[in-house]
């Protein structure tokens, strides 16, 4: 790179000597030949494909997919929110853990071991598994304040924060499937 530098400022001493006409003609080779040397540089970690687990998880109770997939739950029935997760029978795969389970805004938050939702890992088999927590633990372990149901109309809200899994299957593979999110009605 330094190279690189010290040549273009040859030329352009060399350029500046010379008649106007020359020093376009050298101008735009220079510019060639620096556009040929930085783009056969290595990049590393490009990829134009999605980065699609081999073992896709979804989400079997969903109510509908605003962004992501949601589910819903309301104050009549008790705040119980209920996520069912699934992968194909199919795959000849099956959940081993639920490694970490994180309640944030950013794909980031389930890929750290402190402010998690639930501290360690929770055991699973099988290929489909239930994740269970209530309005009340949401709003204590976030520390958000409660979405309170309106006196009029039906629907109140998407919670604040979404769920993050990661899932570790029972060959030792690790996936973060996408984000769930809950509906909050009356």
């Amino acid at each position: 790179m330094v190279g690189i530098i010290k040549i273009s400022l040859f030329l352009s001493n060399t350029l500046k000597r010379n008649n106007m006409k020359l020093n376009i003609k050298s101008s735009l080779f220079l510019g060639i030949i620096l556009t040929v040397v930085m783009g056969s540089c290595k990049k590393d970690n490009v990829s134009l494909e999605n980065n699609f687990p081999d073992v896709p998880v979804t989400v079997t109770n969903k109510i509908g997919t605003f962004t992501a997939p949601t589910v819903s739950t309301s104050y009549a029935a008790g705040g119980n929110i209920s996520i069912v997760l699934s992968i194909p029978a199919e795959s000849g795969r099956s959940f081993k853990e639920i490694t970490r389970v994180a309640a944030g805004t950013a794909y980031g938050s389930v890929n750290v071991t402190t402010g998690l939702y639930r501290t360690g890992a929770i055991a699973a088999s099988g290929t489909t598994f239930t994740f269970t927590t209530t309005l009340a633990e949401y709003y204590t372990k976030t520390g958000l304040t409660p979405i309170l149901p309106a006196a009029t109309g039906t629907a109140t809200s998407l919670l604040a924060r979404n769920f993050y899994f990661m899932i570790t299957l029972d060959n030792g593979q690790v996936i973060v499937p996408t984000y769930v999110r809950v509906y909050v009605d009356k």
